[in-house]
């Protein structure tokens, strides 16, 4: 019914607007017209004053509402028959009436199906119309750059309330309807508009707009004052940049800075590399690798090998851990990054003002700095739940799982995210009896159910017991045994175990370097804004222990704008590009992604067409023994641009690359289709999954007179 009325309202506007044209109305409200009349028009007012105040303001309403041209010339006339005073004020509250009744009329036609068609953009937009909105509108309103009309429409697609919308377009509009009406009430002298919009006026149209721009500068001063107003900001700085954190974004803000000849001081209290290097992404592949040649041992029927068998010692597979670790620990290492120009302060960071860090170096001795700016890198830590009798036993995570030199027989692995999901599957292959243990209906629950299932099959071939929709509610040791207790359907699970590694996600480090002290506004995360500033302008927050993401590449990526930031605003500054943003997941079958998935792209109303290819017919999958998995590429409904990828099977993370490319530089599957793969590679799979799109989108009636034309040639 609402469709309806939507449709009737749409017919009756046009109808409106038609019948203007058709009736000559354009005619009535050209500047030739008004001048020869104005003698005419000034009697009837003088006659009948309030009558013609009512009937000109109702007409001015309805050409803003209809968006009909010639509002200019009704402000001009409105000084000409009302002189400054009046006609100021019947033509600025015409056309914000009739403005905000354009914008309510756009929102109610247009708002669901813009919202339903490009949901994921119209958030964006919405999150900056939200924080600066109306600053903007005030901005377009001073400088008549964009037709208001288009204003109006535009602004009432987005989130703005109405009411918003209406006092800053009252204001916004004041000055140029100021300068109309008293240009009208000259009138007898104006030949043309351009009379009106000369070079003169239009810089000072544009010298106004320049106002709020400064205005804002002013208002962000002096809340920067009240904000600094309690510490003393020292004559002189002895750095441009502390960075306190030597992990992913730590090292690549600190390498930046030193890049651009800044005076820069890393402080790190651990080991230089973060948890990267340690803990995280690099101890955690060469223990993957480890135990997927012994999975690939196991299967050696399958590549014509009679039998094969591999003997190892745990311990000994930790040791290689260990030295992976050293190997690529120079990379790292604080001799490197002091020969890149960074000062490294190995000690504890203290942020006592929001110019001075005071550091505690491990030989006891403490240097204080004084520094323009602060990046703070200090990442995460695995968040271990307060699980009732938890305490009982010794709780392995990802950061001190890499000291076990003795293997657990019976392994309680608590997590199906990421990091569960890998080090279940690692130590299962390592010879562990693993049970993963997860809360949610099923593993990889940001995935879609399609790869979370075909994963969790590979898991249960091997040997794993995957127990999805268990909660774990206490841990207790009967008759000297282990034991999970897990709640399932209403029913208590028990799961004996040797050993509890717990992977149910990561916290940022909040506490111990000053920010509570200090006043930095903190949540889950220290809270930044779209330039990585938190609430102290010069302080700034990059990697895990900001967000949104904890990826070692994206904590690399943020640190780039958090350094050139930091350096160089206010002259210049950057907003974070989270536009293409891929992960992976290494376990067998990987995965990898970057964009929407199906489960996203329906939970924001993005909509799209999937496109799938089964890796069971590629030809080197074949080869290789490897012939699982798929690639799915979601779409824009009939286009080819792409708006996510999703690659599982072997080297997914690899193959991924493509589509990162593709998306970050606009490219679509027809030009991925019409690229050179080498044959034969799985990197096929890309080529041929845009064939499948392709395939799906052919002209069928082009074809029909493509055959029509051969049948004609054949005679």
């Amino acid at each position: 019914m609402r469709l309806d009325k939507r449709w009737w309202l749409v017919v009756v506007l046009a109808g409106l607007a038609a019948a203007c044209y058709a009736l000559g109305f354009g005619h009535f409200l050209s500047l030739a017209t008004i001048k020869s009349r104005q003698a005419e028009l000034e009697a009837w007012r003088t006659a009948q004053p309030v009558l013609a105040g009512l009937l000109f303001f109702a007409g001015y309403i309805a050409v803003a509402a209809l968006s009909l041209p010639g509002a200019a010339v009704m402000t001009l006339a409105a000084g000409a028959v009302f002189g400054l005073g009046w006609g100021t004020l019947i033509a600025s509250f015409g056309s914000t009436i009739g403005a905000t009744l354009a914008f309510l009329t756009a929102r109610w036609l247009l708002g669901d199906w813009v919202r339903s068609r490009f949901g994921e953009r119209m958030a964006a937009i919405d999150a900056g119309v939200d924080r600066d909105g109306g600053f903007y509108l005030f901005t377009l309103r001073l400088v008549p750059v964009l037709p208001f009309f288009m204003i109006n429409l535009a602004m009432g697609l987005t989130s703005m309330r109405p009411r918003t919308f209406y006092w800053v377009s009252q204001l916004g509009m004041l000055a140029g309807t100021l300068v109309y009406v008293n240009a009208g009430t000259q009138l007898a002298r104006i030949d043309s508009l351009s009379g009106i919009v000369s070079p003169g006026l239009l810089g000072s149209l544009v010298l106004l707009g320049v106002f709020p721009l400064a205005a804002r500068k002013i208002v962000d001063a002096v809340q920067a004052r009240k904000i600094y107003a309690r510490w003393k900001r020292p004559q002189r700085f002895d750095r441009n940049l502390v960075v306190i954190g030597g992990g992913s974004a730590g090292l690549v803000t600190a390498y930046i800075a030193a890049a651009l000849k800044a005076k820069v001081t890393l402080v790190e209290k651990n080991a230089m590399g973060g948890d990267c290097l340690n803990t995280g992404c690099v101890p955690s592949k060469a223990l993957i690798r480890s135990a997927r040649f012994l999975s690939q041992v196991k299967r050696s029927q399958e590549f014509g090998i009679r039998s094969a068998q591999a003997e190892f010692d745990f311990a000994e597979v930790m040791e290689r851990v260990q030295r992976i670790v050293k190997e690529v620990e120079p990379h790292d290492s604080v001799a490197r990054y002091k020969s890149l120009g960074v000062d490294v302060a190995e000690g504890s960071a203290r942020i006592v003002s929001p110019w001075e860090v005071e550091v505690t170096l491990h030989d006891g001795s403490v240097r204080r700095l004084t520094t323009r700016s602060i990046v703070i890198a200090a990442g995460a830590r695995p968040f271990v739940p307060p699980i009732p009798g938890i305490d009982q036993v010794e709780v392995l995570t990802s950061d001190n799982v890499w000291n076990l030199r003795q293997r657990p027989e019976r392994l309680v692995v608590l997590g199906g995210g990421p990091i569960g999901s890998e080090l279940t599957q690692t130590f299962a292959r390592l010879g562990s009896k693993v049970t993963q243990v997860e809360m949610a209906p099923r593993i990889l629950l940001r995935e879609d159910p399609d790869v979370s299932a075909l994963v969790t099959a590979r898991f249960r071939s091997e040997g794993i017991a995957v127990l999805v929709g268990h909660k774990a509610a206490r841990i207790e040791i009967v008759n000297g045994e282990k034991q999970l207790v897990a709640m399932h359907e209403g029913q208590e699970v028990r799961v004996p175990f040797d050993a509890l590694l717990v992977a149910v996600g990561r916290v940022a480090r909040l506490e111990g370097y000053g920010l509570e002290q200090l006043g930095v506004t903190t949540g889950r995360t220290v809270e930044v804004n779209g330039f990585l500033q938190t609430n102290f302008p010069n302080i700034y927050a990059a990697g895990d222990v900001a967000g949104p993401y904890q990826f070692t590449h994206t904590a690399a990526h943020q640190a780039w704008y958090a350094a050139v930031n930091a350096l160089f605003d206010p002259f210049k500054k950057f907003r974070a590009d989270y536009r293409v943003i891929p992960w992976a997941t290494f376990v067998e079958p990987e995965v990898a992604r970057v964009g929407l998935n199906e489960l996203e792209a329906k939970e924001k109303g993005v909509p799209y067409e999937v496109t799938t290819y089964g890796i069971d017919d590629l030809d080197r999958a074949i080869a290789d023994g490897e012939a699982h998995g798929f690639v799915k590429v979601l779409t824009v409904p009939h286009k080819d641009r792409i708006v996510g990828a999703t690659i599982v099977g072997e080297h997914a993370g690899d193959l991924l690359a493509e589509y990162v490319l593709a998306m970050k530089h606009g490219i679509g599957l027809n030009k991925i289709l019409g690229t050179i793969h080498t044959y034969p590679t799985l990197a096929e799979a890309n080529k041929y999954v845009a064939g499948n799109w392709k395939r799906a989108h052919a002209p069928l009636r082009l074809l029909v007179w493509v055959e029509r034309f051969h049948a004609w040639r054949r005679g």
